[in-house]
């Protein structure tokens, strides 16, 4: 089934150092991705928003947060349209999402891993944090940094943020309909608000 996988891994680990496991709660997240409409008729598109609700995954919190890990996984097919759309929209834009965007039969998993990590307090539990890492879609690997707002509380830990990427950088072929009247640009955002709960 295709899955991202989103991992931290930090270098230079110290092996006694004592880690909080947290389990990541999806009904309680938010995971989006949106892409933006261009050419000729543009005007009149939409620009689609996309859930992504199906993950799952851990983060292990050290006490230098620098050291923690996190991993993610997504349910690829899962990915659906957000937007208030028609049902006709809905069903072409997840059809073409699919089977020429992702291409979830041919290319079923999208890894990021973090090798570095680097974080400031702002508060107490409160962080900035950025990951360093390598994302691999569609076959092709590229550096990307993903900041982050981290905050630790009773026994729960929030992340959130926002990235951008280009699909070309992952030779990804820009899909376009109406003749080519409307095209969908190269960049995508992506929005994320992750949720964990303490393990028992």
């Amino acid at each position: 089934m295709p899955i991202l996988h989103f991992m931290t891994n930090p270098s230079g680990t110290n092996e006694t150092n004592v880690t909080v496991p947290y389990e990541i709660k999806s009904a309680l997240s938010r995971f989006t991705v949106q892409a933006f409409a261009g050419g000729l008729l543009s005007a009149f598109a939409h620009n689609p928003v996309i859930s992504i609700p199906d993950f799952s995954g851990q983060a292990q919190i050290a006490e230098d947060i620098t050291q923690s890990s996190f991993s993610l996984r997504v349910n690829a097919a899962s990915l659906t349209v957000f937007s208030d759309v028609s049902d006709k929209d809905r069903g072409e834009v997840e059809r073409i999402m699919h089977e020429q965007v992702l291409e979830t039969d041919r290319y079923e998993q999208i890894i990021y891993n973090c090798s570095k990590v680097s974080a400031s307090s702002t508060g107490e539990g409160q962080y900035w944090a950025a990951f360093n890492g390598d994302l691999t879609l569609h076959g092709i690997t590229h550096g990307l940094n993903i900041p982050a707002r981290v905050s630790l509380s009773g026994g729960t830990l929030r992340a959130s943020g926002n990235f951008s990427l280009l699909q070309s950088d992952y030779e990804i072929e820009l899909v376009s309909v109406a003749g080519g009247a409307i095209k969908v640009k190269d960049e995508l955002k992506f929005s994320f608000e992750i949720v964990a709960k303490k393990g028992e």
